[in-house]
C-alpha cells in the first residue's frame, strides 16, 4: 500500500503484565505473532518503541524480522508516534495506522478494510473497534497524518500526550467513519492487559491448533462455539483514560 504508516506502540514497562509484548505464545513472542498475523503489511509497519532503556528486546525482534522501527518517549506517546511518521518520511497525503501490541490476535483482513475505506473516501479518520460491535483487541484506527501533526503541536495535558487520538477532537474539525460489525460481539475481549487475558489468549490459539492463519469468522465461530474461552477473562476491566 503507497503512502501508508502502519505504527505499532510497543513497550516493555507495562504496569499490569510487564514485558507482556515478549511473552511466549505459539512457541514466538506475543509481538512477533502480532506481526506475522499483518504479515501483508510488512512493508508499511513500524514498531514505536521507547527510548528508556528496556526496548532492547523489541529491538532485537524487530531486526531479525526486517521491521522498521523508532525509540521515543515512554510517556509521550503522541509525540513518540508523530516523530516515528515524520522520521520515516510521512506527509499531507501519509494514512496513519495505529495499532497496539497488546492485540495478537489483530486481523489482516479488518485492517485492510479500515484502510481501504479511508483512501476510497473523503473521511479524515475511520476506525474499527468494541464501539461499533468488534470484540476489543481486533481495534484499528487511521488517520490523516494532518490530524497527528496537529494534536502533536497543539497538546499540552498529560492525557493528550500520552493517549494518540485522544485530543484530535480537541484541536481539529474532521470527518469521521465507524465501521459497523453488525453485530455485537463488543463483550469479547481479546486483548491483552492482564495475566487472565494471556491464558484467555494462550487457549485461544491451543483451540486452533497454534495456526496463525485463521480470520476473523473462523474466530468468531470458535468463541461461540467455545463460550468457556470468553469466561476466562471477562471479568478483567479495561484500563480506563
Amino acid at each position: 500500500m503507497e503512502n501508508v504508516q502502519v505504527i505499532i506502540q510497543a513497550r516493555m514497562t507495562s504496569t499490569r503484565l510487564p514485558s507482556k509484548v515478549m511473552l511466549p505464545l505459539c512457541g514466538k513472542p506475543v509481538l512477533q505473532i502480532m506481526l506475522e498475523r499483518l504479515a501483508p503489511l510488512q512493508a508499511n509497519i513500524i514498531v514505536a518503541t521507547t527510548d528508556d532503556g528496556t526496548e532492547a528486546p523489541i529491538i532485537d525482534l524487530c531486526k531479525s524480522l526486517n521491521i522498521r522501527y523508532f525509540r521515543g518517549s515512554t510517556e509521550d506517546v503522541l509525540g513518540r508516534y508523530y516523530q516515528a511518521a515524520v522520521h520515516f518520511g510521512a506527509n499531507s497525503n501519509t494514512a496513519i495506522v495505529r495499532l497496539t501490541s497488546d492485540c495478537p490476535l489483530i486481523d489482516y483482513e479488518l485492517v485492510s478494510k479500515t484502510i481501504n475505506t479511508f483512501q476510497t473516501n473523503l473521511f479524515d479518520l475511520v476506525s474499527l473497534g468494541p464501539h461499533s460491535g468488534f470484540p476489543r483487541g481486533l481495534d484499528s484506527c487511521v488517520f490523516a497524518f494532518k490530524l497527528l501533526e496537529n494534536a502533536h503541536l497543539k497538546a499540552t495535558t498529560q492525557p493528550d500526550r500520552e493517549h494518540v487520538t485522544l485530543g484530535f477532537a480537541k484541536f481539529s474539525s474532521f470527518t469521521s467513519h465507524n465501521i459497523s460489525a453488525h453485530e455485537d460481539n463488543s463483550h469479547y475481549r481479546l486483548t491483552l492487559d492482564e495475566q487472565d487475558d494471556y491464558k484467555a489468549i494462550k487457549a485461544i490459539y491451543e483451540k486452533m491448533q497454534n495456526k496463525l492463519d485463521f480470520d476473523y469468522p473462523t474466530l468468531m465461530q470458535l468463541l461461540k462455539n467455545n463460550p468457556y474461552l470468553a469466561d476466562i477473562n471477562k471479568h478483567v476491566e479495561q484500563k480506563t483514560v
